[in-house]
C-alpha cells in the first residue's frame, strides 16, 4: 500500500472555519462511499461545528495523566487498527502531553500517512515555524506550538480558509468563536483589525509561495520552458560596471508597479573565471538589490545572452532589464553585442534596454597585465637581439652542408625558444630579424636581399608567419597561466574573507587586520567623511573620521595613504605600507565593500541595543495595560459595590451584613494596594531607583513575620529553619516580601490536603531558602519564562493577578546580591530556591 495523501486547511486566525471545512470535507467523502473516521477534532464549544460530527465515526481519544492532571490525545494505535480510508485530525501543530507516542501531533499524522491512510488536518498561519517571530512581532503573543514549514509544504493539497477581518470580528462578537466572557478581551487584543489584516496577508503570501512551487514542479515535469506570466518577475542583468546601480533602481521601479512582483538580479561569469567583473561593484550592488527587497544570483556561462535567458526562463521571469551597450560603433558592426542578441532570442520575455551615463564613455577595459616577469622579458630581448646573430655566425661555416629548409627550421626553433622565455614581442622581433638574416646569409644569391628561387620566397614568408603564430600562442598560454594563478590567489583570499564572515568575525577591526596581514601592509584604516564634500578634503585630516583601524600609524585622510579605495561617497579604505598592483586592487575593493557592510551591521546592532530598553519598556507598558485591566477593575468594582451598598438608605443592613460588606471593601482595597505596590516596585527596580537597606539579619527573625503576613494561608505552611544558620546580608523587608510571594504562590497551586514546606540550609558562602510545594509544577523549558513580568502559570486568565510576583521577587533578590531559581520537587511539584550571601561578621557554624 502506498503512502496516504495529506490535505491541510490553513487559516489566518482562530475562528475562520478550518475545523468546519475539515468536517464538511469528511461528510462529503462519507457520502461518496469512503470510510471516514474522526481521529481528533476540537470543537471549542461551537455548536455548529459539533453538529457536523453527528453521523461520523469518532475514534475514542487516549486518556493521559500528567502531573496529576487528566488529558486526552489522539489514539494513533486505535486509528491504525481501524485502518480507515480517511482520518480527520485537527490541530496539526499541537504538542502532545509528555509520555505520548510522539512529541508532536504532526508526527502522529506522519505515521498514519505511512500506513496508507489519507489525512485531513488544520493549522493556523501563526503556528508555521518560518513566520512565528513575525506573528509575535505583529500580535505581541508568542506562539509556542509550531510545525516545520516543510511538513505543510509537502502536503498534497493546502487550502486556504479565508475570511475578512471585519467578518471574523463579527463572528467573534456574535459569540461564535469564544465564550462571552472572553470576547471583549479578544477583540481589543489579538483580534484587532490590524492584527487580522497582517495575519491574513501572511497566510495569502505563504499559500502563494506554495502555489509557485507547485507551478514550477508542474512546468518541470511537463518540460514547459516558456514563460507563464502568473506573477511579475523582473530580472536585471549586472555586468559589474558602475551602471549597475542605475539598472537596479530602474528595475525596482518596474517591479514596484505591480503588487507582489519579484525583483531578481543576475550576473553571468564566463566559464574560465578569468574575465570577471569588478567584485567591489558587484558586492555593493548586491547590498542594493537586497535592500530593495530583491535577490542576487550568479550563474556561469560562456554564452552570456543564452545563459541570461536560460536563467530568466528558469525563474519564470516576465521582464528583463539590460543596460545599453558601451561598445563603440565599429565594434557593433562586427558583433551585435549582448543586448541585441538577447532581444532577438528573448521570445515572450519583455526586454528593457536602459540608457545610462556610462554609454557615452565607451568600454574602457583594463590594460591586461604583462604575461611574464620583467626579468624574463629582458632575457627574451637579449636572446632576440644577440642570439639570432650568434646563431647566424654559427651556421655560416656550414652553408655548403645545410640546405635553406634546414636553416629555416633551426631559426624557427630559436624563435620558439625566445617566445618561451621572453614572450610575444621579443619573439616577433626575432622572427623578423631571422627572416632578414636568412635572406642575406643563406638564400641565393648570398649577401643580397633578393631571392632567386620563388620557392625560397615562400619558405621565408611561411617561416615568418609560423614564427609569429607560435609566438602569439606561447604568449597567450603564458598570459592565461599567470591569470589563472592570479585568479586562484584572488579566490583563496576571497574564500578566506567569506569564511571570515561566515564564522561571525565580521567586526571591523578583525576584517581590517585580515586585510593588513594578507597584503603585508603597515596599517589599514576605514575613514568616514565628516560634513559636506569639499574640493580639498582628500588632503584635509579634519574632514575625515577614523571609523576603525588595524596596524601601525593610521592614515588620517585619503591623501596621505599609499592606496585608497572609495567605498561610497562618504567611506574610504586607506592603506599604508606599499602601493598595490591594479590586480590586487580588485580584491581590496571586495574587502572595502565587506568593511562597509560590517560597519552598517555594527551600527544596526548598536541602534538595536539602544532601542532594546525602549522596546522592553514599551512591551512592559503594553503588557501592563493589557494585564491590569481586569486586576484593577475587580477590586475597585468590589470595593465600590460594597461602599454603595452601605450608603444605600433604602436597604436596612443587619450588623452582620455591614461587617461583611466592610470586610469585602477592606479586602478589595488591600488587594488593590498590593497590586499598586508591586507595580511601583517593579518600575523602580527596572529604573534602578529601588532603595535598599542592606544589613546583617537572621532568618529566624524574618521567616515568622513572613508566615504571619499570609494570614489564613499560614496554616498550610510548615517551617524548618535552624537558629544556627549564619546571618545573611539583605534588606529584611524585601526578603520578607519575597518569601510571602513565594509561599502564597506555593499554597495557591498546591492540592488542598498538601502542606507547603519552608526549609533553609548553609552552603559555602550562601544560605539557601527553599519553598517546596506538591502542585503540578512547571515544565523545565518554562522555568525562565515564569520570571517574566505579566506571566502566570498557564496564562489562563486574569483572576490570579497580573503575574508580577515572581518577576518582582527575582528582581529584588538579584538587587540584594542573591538569586532565585526554580527546581523540580522529587515526586512532583515545584521548589523555589532563594540564595542570599552570608554576612562576614557572622560567626555561626553549622
Amino acid at each position: 500500500m502506498g503512502r496516504g495523501r495529506l490535505r491541510v486547511y490553513l487559516g489566518a486566525a482562530p475562528g475562520v472555519g478550518k475545523t468546519f471545512a475539515m468536517l464538511g470535507e469528511g461528510r462529503r467523502a462519507l457520502e461518496r462511499g469512503r470510510d471516514v473516521v474522526v481521529g481528533y477534532v476540537e470543537t471549542h464549544g461551537r455548536a455548529r461545528t459539533a453538529e457536523l460530527l453527528e453521523g461520523l465515526d469518532v475514534v475514542p481519544r487516549k486518556d493521559m495523566v500528567y502531573r496529576e492532571a487528566n488529558f486526552t490525545e489522539l489514539d494513533v494505535d486505535a486509528v491504525l487498527a481501524r485502518r480507515p480510508s480517511l482520518a480527520l485530525v485537527d490541530e496539526l501543530a499541537h504538542t502532545n502531553v509528555p509520555g505520548s507516542r510522539n512529541p508532536k501531533r504532526w508526527q502522529d499524522i506522519e505515521e498514519l500517512l505511512d500506513a496508507g491512510i489519507d489525512v485531513v488536518s488544520t493549522v493556523n498561519i501563526q503556528h508555521l515555524e518560518s513566520v512565528n517571530d513575525v506573528v509575535q512581532a505583529i500580535t505581541g503573543v508568542p506562539q509556542r506550538e509550531t510545525v516545520p514549514d516543510e511538513v505543510v509544504r509537502q502536503a498534497d493539497q493546502v487550502e486556504l480558509v479565508d475570511m475578512s477581518p471585519e467578518a471574523l470580528r463579527r463572528r467573534m462578537a456574535h459569540g461564535n468563536i469564544y465564550p462571552p466572557e472572553k470576547i471583549d478581551a479578544a477583540l481589543s487584543r489579538y483580534f484587532r483589525v490590524g492584527n487580522l489584516t497582517a495575519l491574513r496577508e501572511l497566510a495569502l503570501l505563504w499559500v502563494a509561495g506554495k502555489v509557485d512551487e507547485q507551478l514550477d514542479r508542474y512546468r518541470a515535469e511537463h518540460g514547459i520552458s516558456g514563460t507563464w506570466e502568473a506573477r511579475e518577475r523582473v530580472v536585471v542583468a549586472l555586468t559589474g560596471g558602475a551602471e549597475g546601480d542605475t539598472l537596479i533602481r530602474r528595475a525596482a521601479r518596474i517591479a514596484g508597479r505591480t503588487k507582489g512582483a519579484d525583483l531578481l538580479a543576475v550576473h553571468v561569469t564566463t566559464g574560465d573565471g578569468l574575465s570577471g567583473a569588478d567584485p567591489a561593484n558587484l558586492a555593493r550592488q548586491r547590498v542594493l538589490v537586497e535592500s530593495l527587497g530583491g535577490t542576487y544570483h550568479q550563474v556561469v556561462g560562456d554564452d552570456v545572452p543564452r545563459s541570461l535567458l536560460e536563467f530568466a526562463r528558469g525563474v519564470n521571469a516576465t521582464q528583463l532589464v539590460l543596460g545599453a551597450s558601451r561598445r563603440g560603433r565599429v565594434a557593433q558592426i562586427f558583433a551585435r553585442g549582448v543586448g541585441v542578441t538577447t532581444i532577438a532570442m528573448s521570445g515572450s520575455i519583455d526586454v528593457h534596454m536602459i540608457t545610462h551615463e556610462q554609454v557615452s564613455k565607451g568600454r574602457r577595459g583594463r590594460r591586461p597585465p604583462a604575461a611574464l616577469t620583467r626579468t624574463r622579458r629582458l632575457i627574451g630581448w637579449a636572446m632576440a637581439l644577440l642570439g639570432m646573430p650568434a646563431l647566424t655566425a654559427a651556421l655560416v661555416p656550414f652553408r655548403p652542408d645545410l640546405s635553406l629548409p634546414s636553416d629555416i627550421l633551426l631559426f624557427l626553433a630559436a624563435v620558439v625558444g625566445v617566445a618561451l622565455v621572453g614572450g610575444m614581442w621579443p619573439a616577433v622581433t626575432a622572427a623578423v630579424g631571422g627572416f632578414l638574416l636568412l635572406n642575406w646569409f643563406f638564400a641565393p644569391p648570398i649577401n643580397k636581399l633578393t631571392v632567386a628561387d620563388p620557392e625560397n620566397v615562400l619558405a621565408l614568408v611561411v617561416f615568418v608567419l609560423v614564427a609569429v603564430a607560435v609566438s602569439a600562442i606561447v604568449d597567450l598560454a603564458a598570459r592565461r597561466t599567470r591569470e589563472a594563478a592570479r585568479a586562484t590567489a584572488d579566490a583563496e583570499v576571497l574564500s578566506t574573507l567569506a569564511g571570515h564572515v561566515l564564522r561571525g568575525e565580521a567586526a571591523l577591526p578583525s576584517l581590517l587586520a585580515r586585510l593588513k596581514e594578507t597584503y603585508g601592509l603597515q596599517s589599514a584604516t576605514l575613514l568616514e567623511r565628516v560634513g559636506a564634500r569639499s574640493p580639498d578634503d582628500q588632503t584635509a585630516p579634519g574632514a575625515w573620521r577614523i571609523v576603525a583601524t588595524s596596524g601601525g600609524e593610521p592614515a588620517t585622510c585619503p591623501g596621505v595613504a599609499d592606496t585608497d579605495v572609495a567605498v561610497d561617497d562618504d567611506l574610504v579604505l586607506a592603506l599604508r605600507g606599499r602601493l598595490l598592483d591594479a590586480s590586487d586592487r580588485r580584491v581590496v575593493e571586495a574587502f572595502a565593500a565587506e568593511a562597509a557592510v560590517a560597519l552598517r551591521q555594527e551600527r544596526l546592532r548598536e541602534e538595536a541595543e539602544q532601542a532594546r530598553p525602549l522596546a522592553e519598556a514599551d512591551r512592559m507598558r503594553t503588557a501592563l495595560l493589557a494585564a491590569v485591566s481586569h486586576d484593577l477593575r475587580t477590586p475597585l468594582a468590589s470595593a465600590k459595590a460594597a461602599v454603595e451598598s452601605l450608603r444605600n438608605d433604602e436597604i436596612q443592613w443587619s450588623p452582620e451584613d455591614r461587617t461583611e460588606l466592610l470586610a469585602t471593601a477592606e479586602e478589595s482595597l488591600a488587594r488593590l494596594d498590593r497590586l499598586v505596590a508591586n507595580l511601583l516596585d517593579m518600575s523602580r527596580l527596572q529604573a534602578g531607583m529601588l532603595g535598599l537597606s542592606l544589613q546583617p539579619v537572621a532568618l529566624e527573625e524574618i521567616v515568622p513575620r513572613a508566615v504571619d503576613d499570609l494570614g489564613p494561608l499560614s496554616a498550610r505552611i510548615e517551617g524548618d529553619v535552624s537558629v544556627e544558620l549564619p546571618e545573611i546580608v539583605a534588606d529584611p523587608a524585601l526578603v520578607e516580601r519575597i518569601l510571602v510571594n513565594l509561599m502564597s504562590n506555593a499554597v495557591r497551586y498546591s492540592p488542598p490536603d498538601q502542606k507547603v514546606w519552608l526549609t533553609a540550609s548553609w552552603h559555602d558562602d550562601v544560605v539557601e531558602i527553599r519553598v517546596i510545594d506538591r502542585g503540578p509544577g512547571i515544565p523545565s523549558e518554562d522555568h525562565d519564562r515564569v520570571f517574566l513580568p505579566f506571566q502566570r502559570r498557564g496564562d489562563r486568565d486574569n483572576h490570579t493577578g497580573v503575574g508580577l510576583g515572581l518577576a518582582l521577587s527575582r528582581g529584588l533578590a538579584e538587587a540584594m546580591g542573591g538569586s532565585l531559581v526554580p527546581d523540580e520537587t522529587p515526586g512532583g511539584g515545584l521548589t523555589m530556591i532563594l540564595s542570599m550571601p552570608i554576612s562576614s561578621r557572622s560567626d555561626a557554624r553549622p
